[in-house]
């Protein structure tokens, strides 16, 4: 592989078997249900840990990873012209939402195109089951192939799931735009109908609490949704590409529980930059994790 070469890999691991209060079940499941693509638990979750923030550690770390993703993003989208580069355009705009330094951002896309430290990074993709049977997605970049595997492998283990082949659950998921939208003051079902006006496919099924209404794409159009929702004076708190199931599978409170736990260890790998599974946590489960 060229010093500056990156690789998209799919790693191949133990396929799983789960037992749940003495049923046996996998991944695909007969649990699964619907073909609609809220995960209304998951997202809650990544709601309450916006609000709860990140300490100084936490921030050095996820600056380090979203570095990494700019690198890539550059090598692989075609330059480091955002307007031109659709894939550095939302990586910058995940490293602001983070409130990244505009000039830490600077400095990472005149290294990633000069081609000088960091650019040497390869990108990994590991697919597994929480427990309950829940598919699991983890997206990665390293610099250190063995390093990540080992670090995704333990924490797997070590929280009650399984990495599983290659391909056992990538079919679930198809690629999303997916763009958050602050409720504020408006009325949810005209809030609906305004950015269904704007291009959008499909809205995520709405919480008392929620302050964001979720909203899907087709990942070509994120860019003009966006603007589209900003040109009626809404206010677009995220908009990005996301690996989105296609099914979901219900969990049980110990499982839900469980699954959230893995998510998190996976999440606070330094190698990690997403996480995506399918499965379907109620609200209430989230908030007795986090609180």
């Amino acid at each position: 592989m060229a010093a500056d070469a990156l690789a998209l890999e799919r790693v191949a691991c133990t396929p799983p078997r789960f037992s749940a209060e003495g049923d046996e079940r996998s991944g695909t499941a007969a649990a699964s249900r619907g073909d609609d693509i809220a995960m209304s638990g998951h997202s809650k979750w990544h709601q309450i840990r916006r609000q709860k923030g990140v300490n100084d550690a936490k921030r050095g770390a996820l600056f380090t990873r979203l570095g990494r993703e700019i690198v890539v993003a550059v090598r692989e989208g075609g330059g480091g012209d955002p307007d031109a580069n659709f894939r550095l355009r939302m990586a910058i705009q995940r490293a602001r939402d983070a409130n990244m330094p505009m000039d830490n951002i600077d400095r990472t896309i005149k290294r990633a195109i000069g081609g000088g430290e960091g650019t040497q990074l390869d990108e990994l993709v590991y697919e597994g089951y929480a427990p309950g049977g829940a598919a699991i997605m983890v997206q990665a970049v390293t610099d250190n192939r063995n390093r990540t595997a080992a670090e995704i492998r333990a924490t797997f283990s070590k929280n009650g799931g399984n990495l599983g082949e290659a391909g056992c659950v990538d079919w679930i998921f198809e690629n999303k735009g997916v763009i958050e939208v602050a409720i504020d003051d408006h009325d949810v079902d005209e809030l609906t109908l305004e950015v269904i006006d704007a291009g959008a496919e499909d809205v995520d099924e709405y919480s008392d609490g929620d302050e964001t209404l979720v909203v899907y794409t087709d990942p070509s159009q994120v860019r003009a949704v966006q603007q589209a929702l900003e040109a009626k004076k809404l206010t677009v708190t995220r908009a990005e590409t996301q690996l989105v199931p296609k099914t979901k599978i219900d969990l049980r409170e110990k499982e839900a529980i469980q699954a959230l736990r893995l998510i998190d260890r996976l999440e606070e790998l330094d190698d990690v930059m997403n996480v995506y599974t399918n499965a379907q946590i109620a609200d209430e489960y989230v908030e007795r994790y986090a609180g």
